[in-house]
């Protein structure tokens, strides 16, 4: 979901990590509803422009799958000022790189270029935000794009169903439209009308949805004077009425997912989370790390070490409204699937009976303050999580705040989480098998 264009000119400035103790920052509205946030960094001669919209695959409605993530590759077919595929081209001629993502509740876009080409990226995410030509041309060519990446990267791909959540969203999620994968389905975007597209677009893709970010290399004056010129004319969209849709508790179940690519089958745990925007959502990050950072962590050396797993992993995916929380392991030998849920759960128990140690307490404190700073270091970093934390968490500040959350976890609340959130009446167990042959 992800189109990658690297440039050799910002490779040298991208790669070198600065060390960020605290992040300044300004923002500001415009009339028309627009969020802006800048932060300034005259270090290195390169400037980063992203606009994120409120938008992702839970707005979607039921039998129009897949349309948050279709904008995305829709949204570079051109403009009224910008050919069709010239946006590319445009980019890496100016010495630039760029990209954009969708997840179930954002679309995010990003140019990063040398910093006297600052006006360039507001110019371009101005067009793609008040001049996209949608148009059947558009619509069908996307299609096959988007047809071809889900052939590459989920039905053609090993654990393609497990990395992009289409095997796992669906039996955590009965009601809420997390249950539904960002790819969508195929069949919705065929049956999809031009004027569907077009209503879609002028819902979510307006002024007062977005936040727009400029991180790096310039002066304020001149950039606001640029981001007026370029944004403050766009008119404001509709108010958008966001849908809350709670839950019932998860039922326990066992359930079977099958892939053609695989030659090893996995055991997969999977729970129901917090939001991001929960402090507990900190803590789950902090019980991936003890279970599956590194050689030295508890299902490594269990599991692995032990010959009894290839490869384990345990990560939480936080998001706006839920999360989910994800352990698994890859058999070895004559381990079963079982044998693995056995050994999972006995880790888990581990961690709702006893405190973790205070030597272990204080790895994670370093380790969670190394992250800290590393996350930002270098402007595209920073764009990302400034926006993030604005339009997902409510909370721009988090940006130079997160770390004091994870120092004020305790052991206690480790021990709390693991017993409250990763039991078994919060977990769907599944058994992700080779699909035999026909």
């Amino acid at each position: 979901m992800k189109k990658n264009y690297y440039f050799s000119f910002l490779a040298l400035f991208l790669s070198v990590s600065i060390f960020a103790q605290k992040v300044d920052f300004e923002e500001y509205d415009l009339p028309n509803g627009l969020h802006v946030i800048l932060h300034q960094d005259n270090s290195a001669p390169v400037v980063t422009t992203s606009v994120m919209y409120h938008v992702g695959a839970k707005d979607e409605v039921k039998g129009r799958t897949g349309f948050a993530h279709f904008f995305e590759h829709l949204l570079f077919e051109g403009t009224e000022n910008i050919p069709k595929g010239e946006f590319f081209k445009i980019v890496s001629a100016n010495g630039g790189r760029n990209n954009a993502n969708t997840t179930q509740d954002r679309t995010y876009y990003y140019e990063t270029f040398p910093s006297n080409n600052l006006e360039l990226g507001l110019w371009l995410e101005s067009e793609r935000m008040l001049h996209p030509v949608i148009n059947q041309d558009g619509v069908d060519t996307q299609n096959e794009v988007v047809k071809e990446e889900k052939r590459a990267r989920i039905d053609n791909a090993p654990y393609g169903k497990i990395i992009y959540r289409t095997g796992i969203n669906q039996h955590i999620f009965s009601k809420h439209p997390y249950k539904n994968s960002v790819i969508g389905s195929m069949e919705d975007l065929d049956a999809a009308q031009l004027d569907e597209f077009l209503a879609f677009h002028k819902k979510f893709y307006a002024p007062n949805n977005a936040v727009l970010v400029v991180a790096g290399d310039f002066e304020k004056p001149a950039a606001k004077k640029m981001i007026q010129d370029y944004f403050g004319d766009i008119p404001k969209g509709e108010a958008i009425e966001r849908v809350h849709i709670q839950e019932d508790p998860v039922t326990a179940t066992k359930v079977t997912e099958y892939d053609s690519n695989i030659q090893i089958p996995i055991k997969l745990f999977i729970f129901r989370t917090p939001s991001s925007k929960d402090k507990d959502a900190y803590a789950l990050d902090m019980v991936s790390s003890i279970l599956t950072s590194g050689k030295s962590s508890r299902m490594y050396k269990k599991l692995v070490e032990e010959k009894k797993a290839l490869q384990v992993l345990a990560f939480n995916d936080s998001q706006e409204d839920y999360g989910t929380y994800i352990m698994g392991a890859l058999p070895m030998g004559e381990t079963s699937l079982d044998d693995l849920a056995k050994e999972m759960e006995g880790e888990i128990v581990k961690l709702q009976t006893e405190l973790i140690s205070e030597k272990e307490y204080q790895k994670l404190q370093n380790k969670f303050e190394n992250n800290f700073v590393n996350s930002n270091s270098g402007v595209e970093n920073i764009a990302s999580t400034l926006a993030t934390n604005y339009m997902l968490k409510g909370n721009v500040h988090l940006i130079n705040d997160e770390l004091s959350i994870y120092r004020s976890i305790t052991r206690e609340d480790i021990k709390r989480v693991a017993n409250e959130l990763l039991n078994a009446s919060n977990r769907v167990e599944m058994d992700y098998l080779k699909a035999k042959s026909e």
